[in-house]
This record gives C-alpha cells, sequence and structure tokens, in this order.
C-alpha cells in the first residue's frame, strides 16, 4: 500500500518532523510505501477565488493557478492513504496546509476524487498544546467536507510526547494494516 505524509513545518527538527518520521517507520514496518511531502518546500500560492467566486475547481476540480499544487493533488489521489501532520498555530493548522486543504477542498467539489480515501491527522502543540484538539476538529471538518475518511486524530504535546511519539509508530503501523483490509 502507498500513503502519502504530508507536513507542514518549517522546523525539520522539531516535534512535527519527529512526529512525522515516528508515523513513517510505523508504515514502513507493516511493509507500506511512503512517500513524504515536505509542504514548506513547495510552491503554493493561495486560493484566488476566481471567476465569481468559483473558476473550473468547482465543474472540472482542477486549480488554474500555476504551481505545485496540480502535481501534489494528482499524488494524493494515487495514494491509498493520506496522513496530515501539523504543527498548531494558534490552535489551527498551519498556514501551509490550510493553503493546500482550502484549495484541495474547492476542487474536490468538482470532482470528489478524495472521497472516501482514508486519512490520518496528526496536530502536534508545543507550549501548553492547548490547541492540539481544536487544530484536530478543523482539520476532521475540513477532510469531512471532501469526504474523506478520517480514521484517527492523534494530538502530540509537550506533556505527552514521550508516550506519544512512540505511539505513533503504532499508530503508523495500524493505519496501514487499516488499508490492506
Amino acid at each position: 500500500m502507498s500513503v502519502m505524509v504530508v507536513w507542514a513545518s518549517p522546523n525539520v527538527d522539531g516535534l512535527t518532523a519527529a512526529a512525522k518520521d515516528r508515523i513513517v517507520e510505523g508504515i514502513t514496518r507493516a511493509g507500506g510505501t511512503v512517500e513524504s511531502l515536505h509542504l514548506c518546500r513547495q510552491k503554493l500560492q493561495s486560493c484566488q477565488a476566481c471567476g465569481n467566486g468559483w473558476g473550473p475547481c468547482r465543474q472540472e476540480g482542477r486549480c488554474v493557478l500555476e504551481d505545485d499544487f496540480a502535481e501534489i493533488y494528482d499524488r494524493l489521489i494515487a495514494a491509498q492513504g493520506i496522513v496530515f501532520v501539523t504543527p498548531v498555530y494558534w490552535h489551527d493548522v498551519a498556514e501551509r496546509l490550510k493553503c493546500l486543504l482550502d484549495r484541495l477542498r474547492r476542487c474536490e467539489t468538482g470532482s470528489g476524487r478524495l472521497a472516501g480515501k482514508p486519512c490520518l491527522l496528526v496536530a502536534c502543540a508545543g507550549g501548553t498544546g492547548n490547541g492540539a484538539i481544536s487544530c484536530l476538529h478543523n482539520m476532521e471538518q475540513t477532510v469531512g467536507h471532501m469526504k474523506m475518511q478520517c480514521v484517527d486524530r492523534l494530538p502530540v504535546i509537550r506533556f505527552n510526547e514521550a508516550y506519544m511519539l512512540p505511539a505513533l509508530v503504532g499508530a503508523g503501523e495500524a493505519f496501514a494494516k487499516k488499508m490492506t483490509d
């Protein structure tokens, strides 16, 4: 099975990167193939709400902006499952992931190519960790609009990182096994 792990932290040595690494470890332990996509290295523009608020995204499931979005969208469609890993900024997803999700949601209105695709959501909050649950809720709402199948929501905070990071290996394994069922 192939899994696309999309992560959105500019900090390649932080909590979000560590969480991504553990998920990848679990998926590969279960025999899965992982493609990791670091959104901070992608060229992504914000949705322009072109036309009268909807461009060809609504009718054709494609975006007119010329950046890395079309390639990313094709890779997400080809994957058997998707993992979204984000740092928590102000009780919400990182801006890079928000940008991608906003455009995906519009294109999915016109295509539905991600409908039913299993996804795993991971929110990593430093500091108090108070925003992790709000962030996961927002992510679940967004993937729900796209009719994706959210199989788990995992908060990783400074308080629980000692036991959650190892648990993410198991979560990655379970996610990979779910796709082979």
